[in-house]
């Protein structure tokens, strides 16, 4: 579970540094990368689960399992234009420019597309590493308190 938090507190870090080295160098200002880091994601925790809410709703409707497939579809294309148009309201709003908007809107989903994946792989790379240290932890202590071959007194 704290492993979780840490790589959900890790993602958002991810988001939100996306977001503020793009507006920074769209804009060359620190404080408009600040502020695009802080109310893009913000926008974003507060609408998503109404997003999710109707969308759960609508997804019961569906009696297929190609019905399903297809909400579930329309669902994430929903989702990628809720981002979309957080990033370029928040954009347009802190720039004073629709242009800084649209590039906005179109890059940084772009960037957490390529980047998020990338983060959850190093993740899932370094859970298979402290796994295989706590297992060799655990044989260890098996071997140190008379465990015989295939008998386990540490789990």
């Amino acid at each position: 579970m704290v492993r979780a938090a840490a790589q959900t507190t890790s993602r958002i870090a991810t988001h939100m540094v996306i977001a503020f080295a793009l507006t920074w160098l769209m804009s060359g200002s620190l404080a408009l990368g600040g502020l695009a880091a802080v109310i893009e994601p913000i926008l974003n925790v507060a609408l998503l689960p109404a997003h999710e809410k109707a969308w759960h709703a609508l997804g019961k409707l569906a009696r297929t399992a190609r019905g399903r497939m297809l909400a579930l579809g329309l669902e994430k294309l929903s989702q990628t234009g809720l981002h979309i148009a957080v990033a370029f309201g928040v954009m347009a709003w802190a720039s004073g420019s629709l242009a800084f908007g649209g590039l906005a809107a179109l890059i940084e989903p772009v960037l957490n597309v390529i980047v998020l994946p990338l983060h959850d792989r190093l993740w899932d790379r370094f859970g298979k590493g402290v796994r295989r240290e706590i297992e060799q932890n655990n044989q260890n202590e098996n071997e140190r308190n008379g465990a015989y071959p295939g008998q386990t007194l540490v789990a």
